[in-house]
């Protein structure tokens, strides 16, 4: 019980029950900051919060990120069932809080998005992601913060050696060489 790796593993449960925590409730405040968007931004001018550094303005964004892709939106609900498919297949092995939060966020905001692309204009499978954050260089949604926290998260839990299982692969790797 000494061994510090053993400290980090959480049970499956807990895990799962944090994953799919972490993604309702991304997935709950994204829907109704849209929601409030469409009610408050939509067809008004942009509102400046910080200067012309970060505001609100309203957008309904066809593509992926910067509005790329925008003629073949079909494809970003099949990569979000992917992914979703992959999250599972990888919490078979989750123990770990960090690799949980990540892919709580992960899970989300792509579900935030998903549900703009299945149920908002024009069409079904064809629906535009409501954007309204502006932060001056492009303008986002609640979701796409989401999904950028959860490559951050992974990616230091990854540099720091946490595995998804919640061993330290650094304390395995030194372990290997004594």
């Amino acid at each position: 019980m000494n061994d510090p790796a053993s400290r980090v593993k959480r049970p499956r449960a807990a895990m799962l029950a944090l994953l799919f925590g972490i993604a309702t409730f991304v997935l709950v405040i994204d829907q109704f900051t849209k929601f409030l968007a469409v009610g408050l931004l939509e067809d008004r001018p942009p509102v400046p919060v910080i200067g012309s550094l970060a505001g609100f303005t309203f957008y309904r964004n066809p593509g992926a990120a910067l509005g790329l892709g925008s003629n073949v939106t079909w494809v970003f609900p099949l990569i979000a069932v992917a992914v979703f498919i992959a999250i599972l297949v990888l919490s078979r092995r989750l123990a770990s809080t960090a690799w949980a939060t990540g892919l709580g966020l992960l899970l989300g905001g792509l579900f935030g998005n998903l549900v703009d692309r299945l149920f908002r204009e024009p069409a079904f499978l064809h629906g535009a992601v409501v954007d309204f954050i502006d932060l001056s260089l492009f303008i986002c949604n609640v979701a796409d913060i989401a999904i950028s926290a959860a490559a951050v998260t992974l990616v230091v839990a990854s540099l720091k050696g946490i595995e998804i299982d919640g061993s330290d692969s650094t304390r395995v790797k030194e372990d290997s060489h004594d």
